[in-house]
């Protein structure tokens, strides 16, 4: 879907003037992304070998943020901003850790770029108000609020201590920049929720706030990594029912598959610690210590019972890394 072929309803739209900071122009510094990924790819059974999102603009000299999923293992990266002007972009670093993705433009920023400043994601409450912005301006954007600030697991090995959930949802938030109170960038929109059911049903938009990057953002520019220590990967998809925790499916050739590790094995425990939940799990693993890190799982397989020792590895280094940088 282009970006023409949508809108936000307009009830749901910022009005500029409700805001102290000039609405139109800060949303001009949101840019449309789109990433080709080689057949191959590690990422393209579940995330496609095209993907279409947004992107901000946070410095002059050509630097984007986005949602990491957007752009991993990109052969080609291709940037529209508000203009229409099109440039392409090489994706420089991912933070595993936060989930955020960084993009480097491979051409000239034009002159009257809009730029966003980054923001303190940390003083973000419940209650806030903000905007969730896609490429394409207001038309394009939703006023929210922020509904809750809490951890967030996801079966993908991935834990955010203090995720950003907004109501109403964006429906195009995947890479969406989160405009906090001042104007300034404080989140980029990942994920669309559901909570309650029935005529309850709330939808949300889980959130990446900002902070997390900030200490290590000059390290990605200049190097391409975090430099943080590695967290310990075991590659598989966990699932959570009724405070059980089991195997949903296991990265191909990663170490729980080579561990001996199967799909719908009954995660009981992590280094001896009891776990019953995803965020239980995934903060036992990371406990654990960083990236080559042997981790003892205790698991159910059926009426058995077994300890699996898995080595873990680096995420990174099984994908495959962009041909540019």
């Amino acid at each position: 879907m282009s970006d023409d072929d949508w809108e936000v309803p307009e009830a749901f739209r910022p009005e500029p003037s409700e805001f102290s900071w000039p609405l139109e122009q800060r949303l001009r510094s949101v840019v449309s992304l789109r990433s080709l990924m080689p057949p191959d790819a590690t990422s393209a059974a579940t995330l496609g070998t095209e993907r279409e999102g947004s992107a901000v603009w946070i410095d002059h000299s050509g630097l984007l943020l986005t949602i990491g999923y957007l752009i991993t293992e990109a052969e080609t990266i291709w940037i529209t901003d508000s203009q229409g002007r099109v440039v392409q972009g090489t994706p420089l670093a991912t933070d595993f850790e936060s989930g955020l993705g960084v993009v480097q433009a491979l051409g000239p920023l034009p002159p009257d770029s809009e730029v966003a400043e980054l923001g303190d994601s940390e003083t973000l409450t419940q209650g806030a108000q903000c905007v969730l912005a896609a490429s394409g301006g207001a038309e394009h954007a939703v006023a929210c609020a922020v509904a809750a600030r809490q951890p967030f697991a996801g079966q993908w090995e991935y834990l955010l201590e203090n995720a950003i959930f907004t109501a109403p949802a964006h429906p195009h938030w995947g890479g969406a920049g989160l405009f906090g109170p001042d104007g300034r960038l404080v989140g980029v929109g990942s994920l669309i929720l559901q909570q309650g059911g029935g005529r309850n049903r709330v939808d949300l938009n889980m959130v990446v706030p900002v902070a997390p990057l900030l200490p290590v953002l000059e390290t990605m520019r200049h190097t391409g990594v975090t430099g943080r220590p590695v967290r310990p990967w075991l590659g598989l998809y966990a699932t959570e029912e009724d405070d059980q925790v089991g195997v949903g499916s296991l990265a191909k050739g990663g170490p729980a598959e080579q561990a001996g590790v199967q799909p719908d094995d009954r995660i009981l425990a992590v280094e001896g610690r009891e776990v019953n939940d995803l965020a239980s799990l995934w903060t036992a693993v990371r406990q654990a210590g960083s990236a080559g890190a042997k981790v003892r799982l205790s698991l159910a397989r059926g009426t058995e019972r077994l300890d699996i020792t898995v080595t873990s590895g680096d995420r990174s280094r099984h994908l495959k890394a962009p041909r540019l940088h």
